[in-house]
C-alpha cells in the first residue's frame, strides 16, 4: 500500500535532516557561528543572520509543548483507521519545537510538560517520519 498523506518535499536546506531520519538518526541544524539551533531548516539563523551553518545530532528527548487530540480525520479516507491520534509541538532539550505525533499511548495520557523520546516511522522506503512516545 502507498503512503497517502501529504508528503514533505525536501529542499536543499531540509534534505540532511530528512536523510537522517531514514537512518533513525535525529539531525538538528545550528548555526555555525552562534551555535543556535534552529527547526525547521533554513538559510539563515534567526538568532544572529549567519548563512553558515552545520548539522548536530540531538538527543531525541524533549517535552510536550503543546497537542490537540484528532477525532474527527480529515480527509477520512486517508485518516479514518488512526483516530484518535495526538498532534504536539514538542520541544526538544536542544530548545526547538518540533510538529509531531505522539504514538502509543492513550490520548488522554498525554499532557504538557510530559517527557517524551524520538522514534522513527518508515512509511514508505523512501520516507522515514519523526514521531514521539511517552518517557516516563
Amino acid at each position: 500500500m502507498s503512503f497517502l498523506r501529504p508528503r514533505p518535499e525536501p529542499d536543499p536546506d531540509s534534505r540532511p535532516y530528512w536523510d537522517a531520519c531514514r537512518q533513525h538518526r535525529l539531525l538538528l541544524q545550528h548555526c555555525a557561528d552562534c551555535d543556535a539551533p534552529r527547526f525547521p531548516p533554513g538559510p539563515v539563523c534567526s538568532n544572529c543572520g549567519s548563512a553558515r551553518h552545520l548539522w548536530k545530532e540531538a538527543s531525541g528527548k524533549g517535552r510536550v509543548f503543546s497537542w490537540i487530540v484528532v477525532r474527527h480525520p480529515v480527509p477520512a479516507e486517508v485518516f479514518a483507521s488512526e483516530v484518535p491520534y495526538v498532534v504536539a509541538l514538542v520541544e526538544l532539550d536542544e530548545g526547538v519545537r518540533l510538529p509531531s505525533n505522539i504514538i502509543d499511548c492513550a490520548p488522554e495520557d498525554v499532557s504538557a510538560n510530559v517527557p517524551v523520546q524520538v522514534t522513527f516511522d518508515d512509511v514508505a522506503p523512501d520516507l522515514t517520519l519523526v514521531k514521539f512516545r511517552l518517557d516516563n
